[in-house]
């Protein structure tokens, strides 16, 4: 089979752990690709699908989703970011109607494509209010996929956000940072993690390559192609 992961920064993989080349490693007899980019809201995915993954001809995608879009939710130090990002946010928000929406079209276009779709739900351990926001978005595409019988894996579900921290709000200095370590190389993960606090990722938004190995085995089991 031709498999894509489509989605953000943690389908990616190059800042933190890659779980789509962990995927790879598990699974040797089918054609994995990795279709993630950094900073991506459902909007941007939908506006890439036809190039990046239906001229593909995939047999089926994995698309995980919705990091972005809570943080362009509940964070608006960061939403100048989102703005820039090919226009697909004008004003850099974006609203649980527009996200439902979104993810609608983008599952319906991939079933009329009769593409075997499967959905996974993020996680997050950065605050509270990042906890909250990915919980709210995950419910809504979770009842979407639901709906149209996508089969949901749940990365909460497997990595809960334990007594999270209250920290200071996402700000654009955040994003230059993940920019200026991607830029220099930088891999300090695990002594990033420990000196945080946090359990799974090292920046409360990433999983670590252990994280990453782990999810890869989860993922396998349950796409158990």
């Amino acid at each position: 089979m031709r498999l894509i992961f489509f989605g953000d920064s943690l389908t990616w993989g190059k800042y933190g752990g890659d779980f789509v080349a962990e995927v790879q490693r598990l699974l040797p007899a089918h054609e994995i690709i990795n279709a993630g980019r950094g900073g991506d809201t459902v909007v941007n995915l939908l506006q890439r699908l036809d190039e990046d993954v239906l001229a593909q001809q995939p047999d089926g995608v994995f698309v995980l989703v919705g990091g972005n879009d809570a943080i362009a939710y509940s964070q608006p130090l960061t939403r100048s970011y989102y703005r820039r990002r090919e226009s697909a946010l004008p004003d850099g928000a974006m609203s649980l109607d527009l996200f439902a929406q979104s993810t609608r079209e983008l599952l319906s276009r991939l079933q009329l494509a009769h593409v075997v779709t499967w959905v996974g739900l993020p996680t997050s351990e950065y605050n509270p209010d990042t906890v909250e926001a990915q919980k709210l978005f995950n419910a809504e595409i979770a009842d979407i996929a639901q709906s149209m019988a996508v089969p949901v894996f749940d990365l909460m579900a497997a990595f809960p956000p334990g007594d999270v921290r209250h920290r200071p709000a996402l700000s654009l200095a955040t994003i230059r940072l993940i920019g200026q370590r991607e830029a220099e190389g930088w891999h300090d993960y695990e002594a990033e993690r420990k000196r945080e606090g946090y359990q799974f990722t090292f920046d409360g938004l990433h999983l670590t390559p252990e994280t990453a190995k782990r999810l890869a085995e989860l993922i396998v089991e349950f796409l158990d192609l």
